[in-house]
C-alpha cells in the first residue's frame, strides 16, 4: 500500500486512537507498514493501555472441538479442502463430544467452539449434521449454562434459526479477506455476499459475531486495511487474524511463511481500531512459544485450547502442542502471568456478553 501524505506523525496517530477516535483506512494503512523497532514499540505500547482501558488484565479462555473434518469446500489454503485425499477425515460421535466437552468445562474455559466442516446446502449430510449439532447444543444447555460457539461454515437462515433457537451464543464465519477478487480466488465457487450475509442473519437470530481474517494469502497492505475496515463496519463482537500455514498437500504449499511481526502488527491495529471488541491469541498458529507476543500485541483472548488424548486436531495446525498437553489453561497459566494478565472468573464472561447486547442499543461495553 502506497503510504498517502498526511500531516499527522506516528504518535498522533496512536494519540488519535488511544483518544477512542476512528483511524482512516490510510492510517490504519500506515501503522500496518511499520518495521522500525521502536515504532512497533509504541504500537504494542498503544494497543496494551486500549486493553487495559477496556478490560483491565482479564483474559478469556477458550476450549475448542473439531469435531467433524469433513467439508465440501475447496478453499485453496485449507488442508480439509473436499479434494484432499490425503487429510485426516473423522466425525466424533455424540458420546464422545459430550466426554470432550464435559473435561473443557471442568478445564475452566470460558466458552466451547464446536467447529465443523461446511456442507452442501440441501444435502442429507447436511441435514443429518447441522440436525445433530443443534441437538447436541440443547443437551449442552440442559447441563451447563457455558457459551457456546458453533463455526459450521455459511448454513442457511433456517438452520441458524435452529442453532439460535438451540442455545448457541455465537456464530463464527470468517470471510478471510475482504478483498472480493482475492477472495474469489482463494475460496473457488463460494460467494463472498452470501457468506457475509450470513452473518448478518445470525445476529438477526440474536447470535454474537466473530469475524477472521487470514494474512499470507498474498494480499497487500491495503486490503489488509480494508478488511480491517470491514470488520469495523460489520461491528463484530469478536475480530481475530491468522496467518497461513502453507500445507503440502494444498494449492497454496509454495506460499512463503509470513513473518510472525505482520500477525502481530494486524492483532495491534485491530485493538486500537476496536478497542471493546475480543480479540484472540490463536494457540493453533505460533502454540505455546508464540502467545506471549500475541498477548503484548494486544489480544485479550486465548483460543484453540484442546483437550489431548481425544483425538482432536487444530486447524491451521493439526498437531501442533496438542498431545503434550501444551494447548490446556494450566500449560498457559505461566504465560499470562508473565505478561501480568490473568483469566477471568467463571462469571465474568456472560456479563461481558450481555454488555454487548446493550452496547448494540446505544450502551457502553467492556467490564
Amino acid at each position: 500500500m502506497q503510504q498517502a501524505e498526511k500531516p499527522n506523525n506516528l504518535m498522533t496517530i496512536l494519540d488519535k486512537a488511544i483518544l477512542g477516535r476512528a483511524l482512516s483506512c490510510e492510517e490504519i494503512g500506515f501503522l500496518l507498514s511499520l518495521d522500525a523497532e521502536e515504532d512497533l514499540e509504541r504500537l504494542f505500547a498503544a494497543a496494551g493501555t486500549v486493553r487495559s482501558r477496556w478490560f483491565g488484565k482479564t483474559v478469556f479462555l477458550y476450549g475448542f472441538l473439531y469435531f467433524n473434518t469433513a467439508c465440501s469446500n475447496n478453499c485453496l489454503f485449507c488442508q480439509y479442502r473436499k479434494s484432499n485425499s490425503k487429510a485426516t477425515r473423522y466425525s466424533k460421535s455424540t458420546e464422545m463430544i459430550d466426554t470432550i466437552v464435559r473435561k473443557m468445562e471442568a478445564s475452566g474455559v470460558h466458552l466451547i467452539d464446536l467447529t465443523m466442516g461446511e456442507f452442501a446446502d440441501g444435502t442429507k449430510e447436511a441435514e443429518s449434521e447441522y440436525g445433530r449439532l443443534s441437538s447436541f447444543i440443547q443437551k449442552i444447555r440442559k447441563e451447563s449454562d457455558i457459551p457456546i460457539m458453533v463455526s459450521p461454515g455459511v448454513v442457511n437462515r433456517s438452520v441458524l434459526a435452529d442453532l439460535a433457537e438451540a442455545g448457541a451464543d455465537w456464530y463464527a464465519c470468517y470471510q478471510e479477506t475482504y478483498a472480493r477478487p482475492l477472495f474469489a480466488k482463494v475460496r473457488p465457487g463460494q460467494n463472498f455476499d452470501t457468506r457475509y450475509g450470513a452473518k448478518l442473519t445470525a445476529r438477526e437470530k440474536g447470535m454474537h459475531l466473530e469475524e477472521g481474517m487470514l494474512i499470507g494469502l498474498g494480499e497487500s497492505l491495503e486490503d489488509r486495511a480494508n478488511t480491517i475496515i470491514g470488520m469495523r463496519e460489520l461491528d463484530a463482537d469478536q475480530v481475530r487474524v491468522m496467518s497461513l500455514v502453507a500445507h503440502p498437500d494444498t494449492p497454496m504449499a509454495d506460499m512463503a511463511p509470513t513473518p510472525e511481526i505482520e500477525e502481530l502488527k494486524v492483532i495491534a491495529v485491530m485493538r486500537l481500531v476496536m478497542p471493546d471488541r475480543l480479540i484472540p491469541a490463536s494457540l493453533d498458529v505460533g502454540g505455546l512459544a508464540g502467545l506471549k507476543r500475541r498477548l503484548e500485541a494486544g489480544a485479550n483472548v486465548v483460543t484453540s485450547m484442546i483437550i489431548p488424548g481425544m483425538g482432536l486436531s487444530g486447524v491451521a495446525n493439526q498437531e501442533l502442542d496438542i498431545e503434550d498437553a501444551r494447548r490446556t489453561p494450566e500449560a498457559i497459566a505461566p504465560i499470562l502471568r508473565e505478561c501480568g494478565l490473568t483469566p477471568a472468573s467463571a462469571d465474568e464472561f456472560r456479563p461481558w456478553l450481555a454488555a454487548r447486547n446493550h452496547t448494540r442499543t446505544g450502551g457502553r461495553s467492556g467490564l
